[in-house]
């Protein structure tokens, strides 16, 4: 074999593994990004992610304490409103400083 021949083992996985991205990609849910004002330590963080685990749909939390801000990703057909998500923020002891659906590019 010739350096850069890719043999059709190599090309039929790297064809299934881009098909399994494209899949998953596609079934991911809807993702929301909130700034939080006072987000200051673990704990702080742990308050939020429970106050906003208990929204039906939820299917994900990450919580960036240096930049204050909380991704909510949402089960496939679920969403999330502004309205509800400070609430559940606010529930915590905190407040939502802003809120805006990730759009696939980001």
């Amino acid at each position: 074999m010739k350096s850069g021949e890719i043999t059709m083992k190599k090309m039929v996985t790297m064809m299934l593994l881009a098909s399994i991205w494209s899949i998953a990609a596609l079934a991911a849910g809807t993702r929301y990004q909130m700034r939080v004002d006072g987000l200051a330590c673990p704990f702080c963080a742990y308050g939020v992610e429970k106050q906003l685990n208990s929204i039906e749909g939820v299917e994900d939390i990450e919580v960036n304490i240096d930049k204050g801000e909380v991704v909510v990703t949402m089960k496939d057909g679920s969403t999330l409103s502004e309205i509800l998500a400070g609430e559940k923020v606010s529930q915590a002891g905190f407040t939502l400083r802003s809120f805006s659906q990730v759009t696939e590019s980001e």
